[in-house]
């Protein structure tokens, strides 16, 4: 499987809110970096943090399997792999969501390496429970 292909069935299967699946993208050494500050998950996760202590709590502001993941363009060199995406949803107050994203990912084989997150933090901080 080529990283494209990897980072867009990884981004689909987020986007079903299946973290347990998510988490097979993911080895000991693999990283996601919010790259914001002062809002839900920022900072650097590691390994199975990735899901337990960042996605986990972060999704579940959302309502079930939200919010979903489009990615609007995307290119790929060698293992790494830029894409920019719309992530829609509710949280679970029912506020809707939408926000632009703009990632960075590292391919490694089946597994993702590095993921570089960067997005509009103010409007998050703005709306985040």
């Amino acid at each position: 499987m080529s990283a494209e292909d990897l980072v867009r069935s990884f981004f689909a299967t987020l986007s079903t809110g299946d973290l347990d699946r998510v988490a097979t993208y993911f080895d000991a050494e693999s990283t996601w970096t919010v790259c914001a500050t002062e809002i839900p998950g920022a900072g650097t996760h590691r390994g199975h943090a990735i899901v337990e202590a960042f996605l986990r709590p972060v999704r579940g502001m959302f309502a079930p399997g939200q919010p979903k993941v489009e990615i609007t363009n995307l290119v790929a060199a060698g293992g790494w792999v830029a894409l920019e995406a719309i992530g829609r949803g509710k949280f679970l107050s029912g506020t809707p969501y939408e926000n632009r994203y703009a990632f960075w990912l590292e391919v490694d084989g089946a597994t993702i390496r590095t993921i570089r997150e960067y997005m509009d933090s103010h409007y998050v901080a703005m709306l985040a429970p």
